[in-house]
This record gives structure tokens, C-alpha cells and sequence, in this order.
């Protein structure tokens, strides 16, 4: 509440559109040592080699050092910057402009709706970064020969734009921008939608119970609904030639080994994604209340 003369003003806090970039580069450089150590086992065990994520941890930093865990930072920290900030501050300014002088909220078809198109700008505009982020955690599982030892993220982009052209930049853009739609509706509209309810039961408080409450039930919602596009994405990527006669063919290859086939990997998919999701949400929330901005509202 604040005050004009005499008259009591009702207002709300809402984010600035470049809030959600800043909190998804936060919450990287927390997880980042995860998809590391997670890209680490995965090429020990292509070589045969079984080892635990702590071991992994220990094995990295004792040998390579405790900064070793945030090789590649920059690159994740692009590809927030550039796919989060977009998304979110697309999300943001809708919701915005479509709740600006009424205290009611959004309709739950509307956030799905803002999510959406916000999600498919978000995934082109961060297609780039992404495809350097990609490249630069899996150089590790090539051979010395072949890996492309970009310096950081920048340089990637940069060398990619020389090296191999501008369309390359955005070579894997369609199945990035369909996971992106989906992930920041499971993510952002999702999120907005559990919190309301909670709020609206009278046994929460717009506090960091119910942010880590809705955040994590808004990162399952994410992880089950990408998980069926990311489990076709990589058995495409990976079939042999004329294994599958296209995406629909891949579907029901799929299909036939039943609904789970689709969720196959779900448990490790939200271990990476669901710390990041309440991370940014948490740190989000906390940056919305001291540095957000005050709007008027009707009663």
C-alpha cells in the first residue's frame, strides 16, 4: 500500500522483464557443476567404467581442481541470458499488460497461452548459445583430435559464424523451439498457476515455502511434458540410417513398447532440471521483492 496526499493507493509487486534472465544465470552457476559431473559419467560409462556422481565430484576436483566443476560456464550462462531473458521477459510484460489496474489474475488459458509464445521466441533466440553449450560439454567425449577447444562462449559463436555460416547457428532450431514451448509452459505458466492456488487456500503466504512448493511441482509438470519430445529427440539422434521413416514413425515405434517408453530416463531428467527450475523461481521471488516495481491495482 502506499499513499497519495491522503488517499491510500492499493498496489502489487511485479518483476522487471529482465528478472528472469538474471535469476536462470544464478541458478546455472549452482547446477552447473551437476550437468558437468553428468556429462563426466556419461562418457565413463560409454567406456565401460561404472562410477558414482559423488566419486565423479571428488575425482574432478582432486585431479582438475575445484574450478575444473565450472568448465564451460559461459556458455550456460549465455544460453540464459539469451533463451530465459527472452522468455521471461516476454511472460512477464504480457502478463503485465493483460492484469495492469485489476487485482485479478490471469486466466489459466492465458498463462498457458503467454507461456507458449513466449517459450517459442525464447527457443529460437537461444538456439545459438544452446548449440555452443551443447558443443562444449560434450567435447570431453571426443577424441583430443577432434574437439573443437573453443575458449569460451563467445568464441564459440564466433567461430561458428566463420567456420560454418550463419544457418548453422540455428541448425537444431525446430526441436528447440518445440521444447522450449513446452518447458516454459510446464515452467512458467505452471508455476504462476500452483502459486495462485496455494495462495488462494489461505494456508500459504507469498513466502519461500510456497515458492519452493510451486517451483517444484512446476518442474515435474515440466519434466513430464518434455520428456516424450526429449526421449524421440535422442532416439532420432541416434537411430541408424532408414531406422525410422520420420518423427510419426519414430512415435509409433515408440508407442508399441508402451505408454512408459515415452517417460523412460524421467527420474535423472528431473534431477537436472528440477533443482535449476526451483532454483530460478526462488531467486526470481527474491529479486521481484526487493528490486520489483509497484503498480496501482483496483479493488
Amino acid at each position: 500500500m502506499s499513499s497519495g496526499g491522503s488517499e491510500l493507493v492499493k498496489t502489487k509487486r511485479i518483476g522487471r522483464w529482465y528478472f528472469g534472465g538474471c535469476a536462470s544465470a544464478m541458478a546455472a552457476c549452482c547446477t552447473h557443476p551437476l550437468d558437468l559431473v553428468k556429462v563426466h559419467l556419461q562418457t565413463v560409462s560409454a567406456g565401460g567404467e561404472t562410477v558414482g556422481m559423488s566419486t565423479m565430484f571428488v575425482r574432478i576436483a582432486k585431479h582438475q581442481g575445484v574450478r575444473a566443476l565450472y568448465n564451460g560456464i559461459s556458455a550456460s550462462l549465455l544460453r540464459q541470458l539469451t533463451y530465459s531473458t527472452t522468455r521471461f521477459g516476454m511472460y512477464e510484460t504480457i502478463k503485465k499488460e493483460m492484469t495492469t489496474g485489476t487485482s485479478e489474475p490471469m486466466s489459466f488459458l492465458s498463462k498457458v497461452g503467454a507461456a507458449g509464445l513466449s517459450g517459442g521466441c525464447g527457443g529460437i533466440v537461444g538456439t545459438p548459445a544452446d548449440m555452443v553449450n551443447v558443443r562444449m560439454q560434450n567435447d570431453i567425449k571426443l577424441p583430443v583430435e577432434q574437439r573443437r577447444n573453443y575458449k569460451h562462449a563467445i568464441d564459440g559463436l564466433f567461430r561458428v559464424f566463420k567456420e560454418e555460416g550463419l544457418t548453422k547457428m540455428f541448425s537444431g532450431a525446430t526441436m528447440a523451439t518445440s521444447r522450449a514451448i513446452l518447458m516454459t509452459i510446464g515452467q512458467l505458466s505452471m508455476y504462476d498457476q500452483v502459486k495462485e492456488t496455494l495462495l488462494k487456500t489461505g494456508l500459504f503466504g507469498d513466502n519461500l515455502i510456497t515458492h519452493f512448493t510451486s517451483s517444484t511441482i512446476a518442474s515435474t509438470i515440466a519434466t513430464a511434458i518434455t520428456q516424450p519430445l526429449d526421449v524421440m529427440k535422442t532416439k532420432m539422434m541416434n537411430s541408424k540410417p532408414d531406422e525410422f521413416k520420420g518423427i510419426s514413425d519414430c512415435v509409433l515405434q515408440t508407442a508399441k513398447m508402451g505408454p512408459l517408453a515415452f517417460y523412460k530416463g524421467f527420474i535423472p531428467a528431473f534431477i537436472r532440471l528440477g533443482p535449476h527450475t526451483i532454483l530460478t523461481f526462488i531467486f526470481f521471488e527474491q529479486i521481484k521483492k526487493h528490486f520489483g516495481q509497484d503498480v496501482p491495482v483496483d479493488d
